[in-house]
């Protein structure tokens, strides 16, 4: 079995700007899906708040994670999702989308595909977590770097607040 190229990476806060959903942590797979049909069919209702390299290139996709009180700590029972981009710090959320704004946090990331995702979260909980000192401290994120094959994406599991 392949290793996994997992680092430790310090991200500042950032705003996601997407498509919000509430469900159970078990349904998960039934209910976010949805999530980014809609958010990826109305895509250009929020595009001109995407934030964008220096070539024009958005900075980056994320199925943002929060408890339901959304102070970005991990799911209980039940979770929230935010299928969206990420935006420049000031946008404002269009009518029907949500805003987020993402506490810095460092953070362990693991690239996977959608087939390996549960194999790789499994992997960063019980083995790379407790074998470095580390300990998972709110909501874990998804990031879906633009450019990448859509089954392609990294979990950003968060060590610390910054």
């Amino acid at each position: 079995m392949k290793q996994m190229e997992t680092i430790v990476v310090e991200k500042p806060s950032f705003t996601v700007i997407g498509k919000l959903g509430r469900g159970a942590a078990r349904d998960a797979v039934d209910w976010i899906p949805p999530l980014w049909q809609v958010a990826n069919s109305r895509f250009a209702e929020a595009s001109d708040l995407a934030k964008r390299d220096a070539e024009g290139n958005l900075v980056g996709i994320w199925g943002a994670m929060s408890d339901v009180l959304e102070r970005f700590e991990r799911w209980g029972e039940e979770g929230k999702y935010l299928a969206g981009v990420e935006a420049v710090d000031d946008a404002v959320a269009p009518e029907g989308w949500t805003r987020w704004v993402v506490p810095a946090f460092r953070y362990v990331a693991a690239p996977c595909t959608l087939d390996s995702y549960k194999e790789t979260m499994q992997r960063i909980l019980t083995d790379y977590l407790p074998s470095h000192g580390y300990a998972i401290a709110g909501a874990i994120q998804e990031y879906y770097r633009p450019g990448d094959r859509e089954e392609h994406l990294s979990l950003y599991v968060p060590i610390g607040r910054l």
